[in-house]
C-alpha cells in the first residue's frame, strides 16, 4: 500500500473519511482528522441566501398583477405606478445580479419568475406586430412643443411617413405658418384651433373647438371625408401632469377627461380617430374612461411600448392614436424632431 503523504490521490483515507479520489485534499494540504476546506468555495450554490431580493421579487410581482388594488390616495400613488408599470421589468437583471454575487439559487429562481410574469402581462404589447389587412389611412399625431426651434424641420419629418391626416398640439401662432408652408403642399385641407391643428389629403367637412378644459383652446373635433364615408377625428392635448412633492398631480387632466368622454358619448359618426397628447399612459386607470370607448392602436398593431415622452430618451408613451370602427394595421413611433416629444403614427383600415 502507498504512502498516503506521498499519493496525492488515495482510493481511501482513513482519516478525514474520504472514500472517493474526487474528495481528497489537493497536494501539500495537512491529513488529519477534519477535511480541507474547498479551495474553490464560489462554487457552491446557496440555498439560505436571498431572503430579501426574494422579498423584492414578490413585491414587485404583486405590483404587477394587483397594481389596480393600489390606492390612489394619498398623491394618486396607484396611477403613478401604472405610469411607470413597463419599468418593473427592470428588476429582473436587478434580480439576476443580485444572485449572481450571493449565489442564491431562491433569488435566480424568483427573478426568473418575476420575468415570466412581466412578459405575460405585456405581451400583447410585444407581439401585437401588424394587424390584418392593408392600410387605406396613415396618421400622425405630434406634439411639436412650443418653443420648437424648427418648425418646417419637424414638419417635413412627420411627412416623410406619407401621412393622410396629421394633427399637432401646442402651434403657436408665431410657428403656424412655417407648418402650413410645408404641409399645406401635401395635406391641402387643414384646420386651426387654438394651438391644435389638423391637416388632412381628404376634405374637411366640419370642425369645431371642444371646450373640455376651461380657459384654454386646445382640442377640436372635425368630420373628414374619408376613403369609406365619413370619419370623426379629434384632436386632443390633456392639461399636463406633475411629479412633486404632493405627489402626483393629475386632477386636472382627469376632469377633462370627464369633459372629453361627454363627447365621446354624444359622438354620432360610427368611426372616429382621436389623435393627441393625453398626458398619461394607457395604463393610467386615469384614462380608463377613454379606453373603455376607444382602442389605443398600440394595443392591437404595434411592436413595442412605443414610449413617446421625453424625446431624448422616452419613458412613457403619452401621446396616442385611439380608435372605434376602423381597423389599426400598424403603429409606430417616427424619429425625434425639435420637440421635447417623439411623433407617433398608425396605419388604418377605414
Amino acid at each position: 500500500m502507498a504512502d498516503l503523504r506521498e499519493d496525492p490521490y488515495p482510493d481511501v483515507y482513513v482519516g478525514g473519511g474520504f472514500s472517493d479520489p474526487a474528495d481528497a485534499p489537493l497536494p501539500g494540504t495537512p491529513t488529519g482528522g477534519t477535511p480541507p476546506t474547498d479551495p474553490r468555495p464560489w462554487y457552491r450554490p446557496r440555498w439560505h441566501a436571498g431572503r430579501i431580493p426574494g422579498a423584492v421579487a414578490v413585491m414587485t410581482g404583486l405590483a404587477l398583477v394587483c397594481h389596480s388594488f393600489v390606492p390612489n390616495t394619498p398623491g394618486n400613488l396607484g396611477s403613478l405606478l401604472e405610469t411607470l408599470l413597463p419599468w418593473t421589468g427592470l428588476a429582473v437583471p436587478a434580480l439576476l445580479l443580485a444572485a449572481l454575487v450571493r449565489r442564491s439559487v431562491p433569488t435566480v429562481i424568483a427573478a426568473l419568475l418575476l420575468g415570466a410574469v412581466w412578459f405575460v402581462v405585456f405581451a400583447p404589447l410585444l407581439l401585437g406586430g401588424r394587424g390584418d389587412g392593408e392600410p387605406n389611412l396613415t396618421v400622425v399625431t405630434h406634439n411639436v412643443n412650443a418653443a420648437n426651434p424648427d418648425p418646417a424641420g419637424t414638419a417635413r419629418t412627420l411627412l416623410a411617413a406619407d401621412p393622410d391626416l396629421v394633427a399637432l398640439e401646442e402651434v403657436t401662432d408665431e410657428a403656424l405658418p412655417a407648418y402650413r408652408k410645408v404641409l399645406d403642399h401635401r395635406l391641402t385641407h387643414s384646420v386651426h384651433i387654438g394651438t391644435v391643428a389638423l391637416w388632412s389629403r381628404h376634405p374637411i367637412t366640419e370642425s369645431r373647438r371642444l371646450t373640455i378644459d376651461p380657459g384654454w383652446s386646445r382640442s377640436l373635433r372635425a368630420v373628414v371625408r374619408g376613403p369609406n364615408g365619413p370619419l370623426a377625428v379629434y384632436v386632443v392635448h390633456l392639461p399636463s401632469v406633475r411629479v412633486g412633492a404632493s405627489g402626483f398631480t393629475v386632477a386636472r387632466r382627469d376632469h377633462a377627461l370627464t369633459a372629453l368622454d361627454r363627447f365621446l358619448d354624444r359622438e354620432q359618426q360610427k368611426r372616429v380617430v382621436l389623435l393627441g397628447d393625453l398626458n398619461g399612459t394607457t395604463t393610467d386607470r386615469g384614462l380608463a374612461p377613454l379606453t373603455s370607448r376607444l382602442t389605443p392602436v398600440e394595443d392591437l398593431a404595434g411592436s413595442g411600448f412605443g414610449f413617446s415622452w421625453p424625446a431624448a430618451f422616452p419613458v412613457a408613451r403619452i401621446d396616442h392614436i385611439l380608435t372605434r370602427g376602423v381597423t389599426p394595421t400598424d403603429a409606430w413611433t417616427l424619429p425625434a424632431t425639435g420637440s421635447d416629444h417623439r411623433p407617433v403614427a398608425a396605419g388604418l383600415r377605414a
